[in-house]
């Protein structure tokens, strides 16, 4: 499942790693947008089979994030 950004901004952290086990709901990146800090959670259980950002990059709405399957 490809995780998308909601809104452009800037990606302030990723809290997980390639191989990564994760919960639905668990906090996997941080993003800033319009000066708030915006968390992204992981939609389901899964292991992060890829990351498509790092932390600083820029950002737009519908940018593949990472992918959990």
């Amino acid at each position: 499942m490809e995780i998308k950004a909601r809104m452009p901004g800037k990606v302030e952290a990723i809290n997980v790693n390639v191989g990564d086990k994760v919960e639905k709901g668990q906090k996997v990146i941080v993003c800033e947008a319009m000066k708030m800090k915006n968390p992204i959670p992981s939609p389901c259980d899964g292991t992060v089979t890829a990351i498509k950002v790092v932390a600083g990059a820029r950002i737009n709405a519908g940018d593949v994030l990472l992918i959990i399957e």
